[in-house]
This record gives structure tokens, sequence and C-alpha cells, in this order.
């Protein structure tokens, strides 16, 4: 199960953060690197939250045009892409952690 889900969560971050990556004339630095790749991804798994919530909302109000599959199809993608982002966030305290602790 947990393979599973390590599994899914790295699908997830691969997709999340292609957009990212394909941008055009990245400067150098921390910023145009890892820090802008992984704000781009939180936008994305806003997007894709707030996107899965309007869906739902509709099924609610009985909207025709909305299904039930794709509302839940959507609500599973933003939650595999939460739960991504949130272990990436996990190794990134921890891994901030382990080298405050180090010793010089």
């Amino acid at each position: 199960m947990d393979m599973r889900i390590s599994a899914l969560s790295s699908q997830a971050l691969t997709g999340i953060g292609q957009s990212a990556l394909k941008r055009p004339g990245a400067a150098g630095g921390v910023e145009a690197g890892f820090g802008a790749n992984f704000k781009a991804a939180l936008k994305e798994v806003s997007a894709s939250q707030e996107a899965a919530s309007n869906l739902q909302t509709q099924v609610q109000l009985g909207n025709p045009k909305v299904s039930l599959e794709e509302t839940m199809l959507a609500m599973q993608k933003s939650q595999v892409g939460f739960q991504a982002t949130l272990h990436v966030r996990n190794r990134m305290v921890q891994a901030y952690s382990d080298i405050m602790n180090m010793s010089v």
C-alpha cells in the first residue's frame, strides 16, 4: 500500500512540475530553480483543488452538464497532488532540521 502511494506521489509530482520546468528564460539561482518550480507546483495543486471544489458544487446543485464520475476523478487528482506536495514539504522540513542540527 505504501509503495503504491509513493508511486502515485512521484507520478503526481512529475505531472505537476512539468509545466513549471518548461518556463523559458529562467535566470540562474535558487529562485529560478527549485523555489520557482515548487511555487508553480503549489499553484497547480491549488487550481486543481479549486476546480474539484467547483465541480463538486455543480454536482450538488444538480447541474446535468457535470457528471459525478468527472467530479470524483477531479477530487482524486487534487488529493494525490496535495499528498505529493505535502510529502515534499515534509522532506524539505526534515532536510532543513538535519542541516541545522549538524555540528560544524
